[in-house]
């Protein structure tokens, strides 16, 4: 199944032009299947460490990968953004559109973001066929997070530094049904890994 363009609501002139290298055969030749797993949690909770492990364990088996982490898409594609709602709608909205872009080209994308709501992980979703986003909640207590709190963005949002910081004056929605649950607050990295590698064979992506 090829990426199905929406319609350009600006300029009718701008169509979508359709290769004949596709999706199905850029995958094949990697001996996996396309996908985008999107790690979401609060800030702390290991998204990153975890989706860098698994990249890290897809590489050594000989798959082909590629990883969208938070802050260092903030350094390039989503510089000009802040933090208010709208900007970070327009963040996920963003790296969305990328890691479709990815994803046709036969990739397994990591993509780790905190993306708090709920409506902007479904608007992702949307933009892939179906069985192509997996959604992988990393499940770690606001507590733990805290108490890790690896950048010290906690406490300064304690203190009042940091508005609208998510889990603390701002909304974590956290995934109804994701295709992936990982206790990370309770469970060592090479456990949850497996987790993630034992799901993406189920679905054969991987063999």
């Amino acid at each position: 199944m090829t990426i199905t363009p929406q319609a350009h609501d600006d300029n009718e002139n701008i169509v979508w032009h359709r290769h004949t290298v596709t999706k199905e055969l850029r995958a094949t030749q990697k001996n996996q299947k396309a996908s985008v797993l999107w790690f979401t949690g609060l800030s702390g909770a290991g998204k990153s460490t975890v989706a860098g492990a698994l990249e890290n364990k897809l590489a050594e088996m000989g798959y082909h990968t590629y990883l969208l982490d938070g802050d260092n898409v903030r350094h390039g594609l989503c510089r000009d953004l802040g933090f208010s709602a709208e900007d970070r709608r327009e963040n996920i909205r963003r790296i969305g559109e990328v890691a479709t872009l990815m994803a046709d080209a036969g990739l397994i994308v990591l993509s780790a973001f905190i993306s708090p709501h709920r409506e902007e992980r479904q608007l992702v979703r949307d933009l892939l066929p179906e069985g192509e986003f997996i959604e992988v909640f990393v499940d770690t207590p606001l507590a733990e997070c805290e108490k890790r709190d690896p950048k010290g963005l906690y406490k300064k949002a304690r203190a009042g530094e940091i508005k609208q910081f998510t889990g603390i004056d701002s909304e974590y929605q956290p995934p109804l049904s994701p295709e992936l649950h990982l206790a990370a607050g309770s469970n060592a990295i090479d456990k949850l890994v497996a987790q993630c590698v034992e799901h993406l064979k189920s679905q054969q992506i991987i063999s």
